[in-house]
């Protein structure tokens, strides 16, 4: 069994796609998944299955979601392993003056371009800032990420692939969820 964390797109926000958890909690058994936790209202799921490809993972849960609640959503999947490299690799908790509070991963379904990830450090949003590593993108907000134009629209329309964003106490949470479900 291996444990993952689903981490679904625009859900709940703004009155749009209104999922219950229970509802969605619901779905993911009814794919087969154990040891189900949701955590707070954004579509984000922790799971049990059989070791498994995350793309096969990401259409089944897709198509789970279409089929039940007759719409789209983007869903991206990470590993417990992949979700604690995450804390680990942000560049800016090394940083002295950081207002943890203010810092989000934006999680790319993808690992974008190397082309595309060089064109966008041309951006300047000061003094909101953000690093590409990987399949993630490290933002630092100071003045709140509902004020930054490095959102997932930016950057998925700058990187080509999908993209939802958490803040990094939500993170740090769905790793400690999904520590625990491995006991």
């Amino acid at each position: 069994m291996e444990t993952y964390i689903s981490i679904l797109r625009g859900i709940n926000v703004g009155g749009q796609k209104k999922v219950l958890m229970v509802d969605l909690k619901r779905l993911f058994s009814e794919l087969n998944f154990k040891n189900i936790r949701t955590y707070i209202q954004s579509g984000n799921v922790v799971f049990n299955c059989e070791k498994t490809n995350p793309i096969q993972l990401v259409g089944q849960i897709e198509n789970g979601i279409l089929e039940k609640l007759k719409f789209h959503v983007s869903v991206i999947i990470r590993t417990t392993l992949e979700l604690k490299e995450v804390i680990r690799n942000n560049p800016y908790l090394k940083e002295s003056n950081i207002d943890v509070e203010k810092l989000h991963v934006t999680f790319l379904s993808d690992e974008p371009e190397k082309k595309k990830t060089e064109e966008i450090k041309e951006y300047n949003f000061s003094p909101d800032q953000f690093i590409c590593i990987n399949k993630e993108v490290y933002i630092y907000c100071p003045n709140g990420y509902g004020n930054t134009k490095l959102n997932n629209a930016f950057f998925e329309n700058k990187l080509n692939v999908s993209a939802t964003t958490r803040n990094v106490k939500t993170v740090n949470e769905l790793v400690r969820i999904a520590e625990f479900a491995i006991q």
